[in-house]
């Protein structure tokens, strides 16, 4: 159902507004509290169509505030239920965005840093790869696919642009970056020290790339966009496996150690064609969706900043199209 509860908590002077606003249509229920004598905190219970407008409604009256604070809770089950009332049962079956911006963001944002527990995982999901490739395991391949955090950066470069977020940007950049390169070398650090059957056939899936790999990429950017706006995050470790980021980035790095130039180009050609179909059809799902700033200002500056990603993207797709056809001359 998607419910959240939204405590606002301001100077006493805004009670009045705010609880003209919680008296409005789009709230199920709402409770006035007062604090001390200059606060006072409003808690207010809505289903997930009109939470993004009533987040920025009631942000837009402290444009020229400090001091305030707003809290989305998740809430896991209230009696009586909204969906007892026809009105709030055809309100929320109608909504297709259960997460709001701020929400998107809190959690994509955390997919992007750079810290111990993201190089840890690139690490290890590295290692079970490459041992899976190796052995021909496709289990064990899979497990890696499931651990490994590369979607998160990804994902987060979409957002940033969605959003014109120039400092999210950069971070996913960074991490982006980092978590390809580690994985990169750590992959030619076991392929110079084990040896490689450069004809092992789960190597060779990931050193060569199609039109069928590049329509498996988009559909699983969208998938992976899709889920995050909706709230399914489980469907997200589908997406993991379905779109394989790092297989073909340890691949590449294990025919580097093994120094097979022409492997490690395909899978270095599959690993870009997947990072830009993830980012190309996850900006066109934030697009459709709707997924922009809240101020006007900020929406100029979005607007150009997915101008640019798109065409970044497509541009960027077609040239790799292109290699892949000369590569099959």
């Amino acid at each position: 159902m998607a419910l959240r509860l939204i405590q606002v908590t301001a100077r006493a002077g805004f009670v009045d507004t705010l609880k003209a606003i919680a008296e409005s249509d789009p709230v199920i229920d709402h409770r006035i509290a007062a604090g001390d004598d200059e606060t006072c905190t409003v808690s207010m219970l809505v289903g997930p169509e009109d939470r993004q407008a009533l987040l920025d409604t009631v942000q837009s009256i402290f444009d020229a505030e400090t001091h305030w604070r707003i809290v989305v809770l998740p809430v896991e089950a209230t009696m009586p239920s909204p969906e007892d009332s026809p009105d709030q049962k055809e309100r929320l079956a109608r909504a297709a965005i259960t997460q709001t911006r701020e929400e998107l963001y809190n959690d994509v944002a955390r997919g992007a840093a750079l810290d111990q527990t993201f190089v840890l995982l690139v690490a290890l999901s590295t290692v079970v790869a490459s041992v899976g490739m190796i052995a021909g395991n496709v289990a064990v391949i899979i497990g890696g696919m499931v651990i490994a955090p590369l979607l998160g950066p990804n994902l987060a470069m979409t957002l940033a642009a969605a959003l014109g977020d120039r400092w999210l940007m950069a971070r996913a950049i960074a991490t982006n970056v980092a978590g390809i390169g580690l994985a990169v070398v750590l992959g030619a650090l076991i392929g110079l020290s084990v040896p490689i059957d450069p004809d092992s056939a789960e190597l060779l899936l990931r050193t060569d790339v199609g039109p069928a790999g590049a329509v498996l990429a988009l559909a699983a950017g969208a998938a992976a966009a899709l889920s995050i706006t909706s709230g399914v995050a489980s469907a997200l470790v589908g997406v993991m496996v379905a779109v394989a980021l790092l297989p073909p980035a340890a691949a590449a790095g294990l025919m580097l150690g093994a120094q097979q130039w022409p492997l490690a180009l395909g899978a270095a050609l599959l690993l870009a064609v997947n990072v830009v179909c993830v980012n190309l059809a996850g900006q066109l799902v934030f697009l459709a969706r709707g997924i922009k700033p809240r101020t006007w200002l900020e929406r100029v500056s979005a607007r150009q900043s997915v101008r640019v990603s798109v065409m970044v993207w497509v541009v960027s797709l077609a040239l790799l199209s292109a290699v892949m056809y000369l590569r099959t001359l």
